[in-house]
């Protein structure tokens, strides 16, 4: 027997998104409304982690701080594909020991890259 996917199916996730949408849309209605509204001057300083600013906050920074926390990004993302493949290693066999061979290699291959490019120096 084949299974059809109709419209009529999706009708409770539909249901479910708009319930979840009205909660989130009244809930910030009614707290805007009714909450507090005192504006001072303290409240309108900028404050972080218990530390008064000193300077302005738009000084230009070096782009390798940037490229740095990228890299980082990209790099343990990949890293994180590795969790399911090793929960899951004895159900994929072969083709998955392989397969994380040549995920691995391009994953060196780009580590070797940016190094080579200087990449991570901070010169």
């Amino acid at each position: 027997m084949e299974l059809k996917s109709l419209p009529v199916n999706y009708l409770p996730i539909i249901f479910q998104m708009l319930v979840a949408m009205g909660f989130v849309v009244t809930t910030m209605f009614v707290t805007h409304k009714i909450g507090p509204k005192r504006v001072t001057k303290d409240k309108l300083t900028p404050f972080e982690s218990g530390i008064e600013v000193i300077g302005n906050a738009r000084t230009p920074m070096s782009i390798k701080y940037f490229l740095v926390a990228i890299l980082f990004v990209l790099f343990d993302v990949e890293v994180i594909f590795m969790y399911p493949w090793a929960v899951n290693f004895r159900d994929l066999g072969r083709e998955g020991m392989i397969e994380m061979f040549i995920f691995m290699g391009t994953l060196l291959a780009g580590f070797f890259y940016i190094i080579k490019k200087g990449a991570l120096n901070w010169d």
